[in-house]
């Protein structure tokens, strides 16, 4: 059994798929805060198996420890937390609270039961600036922002937990830029009020919710001037996820671990690659740079293949075309006439 924090979410309902396609049972534990429920019954709908779903939030000690025991997990994936890079620039205590707080009731809850493996949802943006490209795992770490700063922290409150105790097992899982949807249609990024990401923006623009998608900067030292990304389709990080769950069966350690395409794309390649996939026009409106926005990077993943046995299968086209069919498909999301 596989304990999924934020299970409802993006990423999280993807990886729900994959572990169940997999042959693991999943209980998810999620408070819906930045999610919809609808996720979890289109996930039931894909697979044709059951995802055991308790509302809770991970602050919440005594509800963690009670649900954790009733699953009769052997394991955590754990996705829960806030990401919205601006938010948390306004709101930095909302952040730590969750984001690091949270993770520190779920280790202590995890100790108390002694399930001792955990692949953290974590972000390249722990790299910072980049000294080098590709940035590798042993890249330094120094977030610019809040909401990477939790995610550092967590990092650490794991290495740290893991020199005092080598029976832990931890994955640590650096995402690049997720994006894309599950082949069916059923299933997206659904991100509530205005997009913080370029992709599901794209996407809106592209489905007449929006009338066009805002260009920050196209003035970096980059082929075409706009920001450079490596992006990575949803259903390839599901799959890293199931790798992972899997190498700590099997394997000791803490390892950080990037998951990425290892390639770089401009803001200026995904839309004119999604107007390809869409047959849509994506108007696009130049703005200034924004503060803190890099202007390049991309994963050098030779980690992942070498531990993980994973690497990635699907293309920008591939991304682009399985949005488009999620985005035509639920024009309003998951709270749409579908």
């Amino acid at each position: 059994m596989i304990f999924v924090t934020g299970g409802a979410g993006y990423i999280g309902s993807h990886t729900c798929v994959e572990l169940l396609n997999a042959g693991m049972d999943v209980t998810v534990f999620d408070n819906f805060a930045n999610s919809q429920i609808e996720a979890l019954d289109r996930v039931q709908l894909i697979t044709g198996k059951t995802v055991r779903v308790i509302a809770g939030d991970i602050r919440d000690g005594d509800a963690l420890r009670s649900a954790l025991a009733d699953s009769g997990a052997t394991a955590v994936i754990h996705f829960a937390g806030l990401k919205a890079v601006g938010e948390s620039e306004s709101d930095p205590l909302r952040y730590y609270d969750n984001n690091v707080v949270g993770t520190m009731r779920l280790l202590e809850a995890m100790k108390a039961l002694d399930i001792k493996q955990l692949v953290f949802s974590s972000s390249a943006t722990v790299y910072g600036v980049p000294q080098f490209l590709p940035y590798t795992e042993k890249h330094p770490l120094s977030a610019t922002n809040t909401y990477g700063q939790t995610k550092l922290a967590v990092e650490n409150m794991l290495r740290d937990l893991y020199r005092s105790d080598e029976t832990w097992r931890f994955a640590i899982l650096r995402y690049f830029n997720p994006v894309g949807a599950h082949p069916s249609g059923r299933m997206g990024e659904d991100p509530q009020g205005v997009p913080n990401n370029l992709m599901p923006y794209v996407a809106q623009v592209a489905v007449g919710r929006r009338e066009f998608l805002n260009v920050w900067g196209n003035d970096y030292p980059t082929p075409d001037g706009t920001g450079v990304r490596d992006y990575i389709h949803v259903v390839d990080l599901a799959l890293g996820h199931v790798k992972a769950v899997q190498y700590l069966a099997r394997s000791a350690g803490c390892n950080a671990i990037n998951l990425g395409a290892g390639v770089g794309h401009s803001v200026l390649d995904l839309v004119r690659a999604f107007e390809l996939a869409s047959g849509k026009a994506v108007p696009v409106k130049i703005g200034p740079r924004r503060a803190g926005d890099l202007d390049a990077y991309w994963a050098d993943p030779a980690l992942a293949r070498e531990l993980l046995g994973w690497s990635v299968e699907r293309g920008v086209d591939a991304m682009c075309a399985d949005t488009w069919n999620w985005q035509k498909n639920n024009p309003n999301g998951y709270k749409g006439v579908n």
